[in-house]
């Protein structure tokens, strides 16, 4: 089942052709990566599939809908979930308090159910903080988290939105090798264990080649490759742009 399409996205900006008629599919249950150089348009295409950015001229579809006016926050609520190169976190609400936000919000609690609403919550939170491994902080407080546990964090404030496709953009950004591997491990052992679909960016290829699914290349605002990973690695032309100078 194809959850997520694009056709033909397209757009620029003061002259300058950011994305060409961009045609990606990400199915039910992929973990799917995105690749490219810097400034191929992996960002771009995430702004515009989470409604940040208006294309110029193409359509989004997600569960087989045209969502491409659509705003961000419906988007949300429709499944489908991002997250930014920065951590998006709480950093005077302590890790436990920034995860049950999530899950109020997204339940529509209003402050005068809160306390019902907190107990409800509770086994929900506590589900999140495991599968993200950070059940032993939940009385640190954002700000005093490490880079990695940030990043973790976020990943757990996502997961109150109950999505259907999660959208990681360099989840590992900053973090070093041991930290991106486990990160993304984790990622990995999410998706499975949740129904989840991923949708990541990622500049290291023994990760995207070790955990990825499916993978689309860009460069120059246009996909150059496509499909299953053996068959990624041995296109010519994405040797030839990317990962030759990747390696």
């Amino acid at each position: 089942m194809n959850l997520l399409q694009t056709e033909d996205l397209s757009i620029a900006f003061n002259g300058f052709q950011a994305l060409s008629n961009v045609n990606l599919t990400v199915d039910k249950g992929q973990i799917h990566a995105l690749i490219g150089p810097n400034g191929a348009g992996k960002t771009t295409t995430f702004n515009l599939i989470s409604g940040y950015h208006k294309p110029d001229k193409g359509r989004v579809l997600f569960k087989e809908s045209d969502i491409t006016k659509m705003p961000p926050y419906k988007r949300c609520h429709l499944g489908l979930v991002r997250s930014f190169q920065r951590a998006s976190i709480y950093p005077k609400l302590t890790v436990y308090e920034s995860v049950l936000m999530s899950f109020l919000s997204f339940n529509h609690f209003t402050t005068k159910l809160i306390t019902p609403a907190t107990r409800f919550m509770e086994a929900e939170v506590h589900r999140a903080l495991d599968d993200v491994g950070l059940s032993g902080h939940m009385d640190v407080l954002g700000d005093a988290l490490s880079h990695g546990d940030k990043k973790r964090l976020d990943l757990a404030i996502i997961l109150g939105a109950n999505p259907d496709l999660v959208m990681l953009d360099e989840p590992t950004a900053g973090m070093g090798l041991e930290e991106t591997s486990s990160t993304m491990q984790l990622v990995k052992k999410m998706a499975h264990e949740r129904g989840l679909t991923v949708l990541f960016t990622e500049h290291d290829m023994e990760v995207v080649f070790g955990i990825a699914t499916r993978i689309t290349v860009l460069h120059q605002g246009n996909v150059i490759g496509d499909g299953k990973p053996e068959e990624v690695k041995a296109s010519e032309e994405v040797q030839r742009v990317y990962l030759g100078a990747a390696e």
